[in-house]
């Protein structure tokens, strides 16, 4: 053992990969237990063996697959991740009818069609999901069923299409409502640590405190 690994920190307890995925390089994350082994993994997008091949070389075992909200480019592989894991899946109820048009979704979007197994569980607001300290927040704006999850030891939120750095989740595409997203992130997200990291569906991360102060739509 070397002086400087003696003195090393250790590492935190909670693993948190993202990377992008799928066609439209939506961020997948992978959040899991380094004691446990239990993981969650939120929108798999796509590139369903790049997600499995990660699971597998951190030892996890994935309980369940957990989404945002249904666009395509957020669901894309949860049929191949669930068939691999035997994890459910879960999807708040609001998002049900996107779920279903996935076959159009992809049509419209030129982008390979999937068939998709329905969800094992819907989500609900404060869901708690059982892993890693997460809490589901129902955040509707971008689609009515958008949610994000916040993990309190790991200070960390996965936001989905809700919050970007400097930006929002558009509100033009069937279900989405510009009044609800601006109050979901003043009165859910922007209430959470301002030191927490923010992992947006797309792009870079951010923190919930440079978005108050910055962010051109919704100040804090």
């Amino acid at each position: 053992m070397t002086i400087e690994s003696a003195h090393s920190e250790p590492l935190p307890r909670h693993s948190v990969t993202t990377f992008p995925v799928g066609p439209l390089q939506c961020n997948c994350t992978i959040i899991g237990d380094r004691i446990s082994k239990r993981a969650l993994v939120v929108d798999p997008g796509g590139d369903a063996n790049k997600i499995l091949a990660l699971l597998e070389q951190a030892e996890f075992k994935v309980v369940a697959i957990i989404h945002t909200h249904a666009h395509l480019d957020h669901i894309l592989a949860a049929g191949q991740i669930k068939a691999a894991t035997g994890a459910p899946i879960y999807l708040h109820q609001g998002d049900q009818f996107l779920w279903d048009m996935v076959e159009e979704q992809c049509q419209r979007f030129g982008v390979p069609s999937v068939t998709l197994p329905d969800p094992d569980f819907y989500l609900k607001d404060d869901h708690d999901l059982n892993c890693c300290g997460g809490v589901a927040i129902h955040t509707p704006g971008h689609t009515p069923g958008s949610t994000s999850f916040w993990f309190d030891e790991a200070k960390t939120l996965i936001a989905g299409d809700t919050l970007f750095q400097g930006s929002i989740g558009r509100t033009d595409l069937p279900g989405g409502n510009f009044e609800q997203i601006i109050s979901s992130i003043k009165e859910r997200l922007y209430t959470l640590d301002e030191d927490a990291v923010v992992i947006t569906g797309h792009g870079p991360n951010t923190s919930i405190g440079q978005e108050k102060a910055s962010n051109g739509f919704v100040r804090g």
